[in-house]
């Protein structure tokens, strides 16, 4: 299981680099579409709803413009039966749609994934931005 799981986190990363160059597709394919979803952002709130967490991933996959780039920085990640998750940090060095400068950005991850009809599906994404304490 947590083979599987491994693979998929490899594609996931993928899925976060197109995120931030504007395309919330790839996330799309891996979202829970049927079931309860969460989401909360790194600008605080709170979206619950399958249908809600992905229209606001791709009103937020929207700001971004090409030439952003990300990486997940696991520190920990574990898969038993049904449910995985990882958490760690997303680095991201993102160019926002009308401004030419990139933008670093920090934020700690924890996503939960339901194994739904033999594919890992994202039910919950918590991101905010790291202080900077330790």
């Amino acid at each position: 299981m947590i083979d599987d799981f491994r693979t998929f986190i490899e594609r996931r990363k993928i899925i976060a680099q197109a995120y931030v160059n504007g395309d919330a597709e790839p996330l799309a394919k891996i979202a829970i579409k049927n079931s309860a979803a969460t989401f909360f952002g790194p600008m605080g709130g709170v979206v619950e709803g399958a249908a809600e967490v992905m229209s606001r991933y791709e009103s937020d996959a929207r700001s971004f413009d090409t030439g952003s780039g990300s990486d997940l920085e696991i520190v920990h990640m574990s898969a038993k039966g049904e449910i995985g998750y990882w958490a760690g940090f997303q680095n991201a060095k993102a160019r926002l749609k009308g401004r030419t400068e990139t933008i670093p950005m920090r934020l700690r991850v924890t996503e939960i994934f339901r194994k739904e009809e033999g594919e890992w599906r994202l039910i919950h994404r918590h991101a905010d931005p790291l202080s900077k304490e330790k």
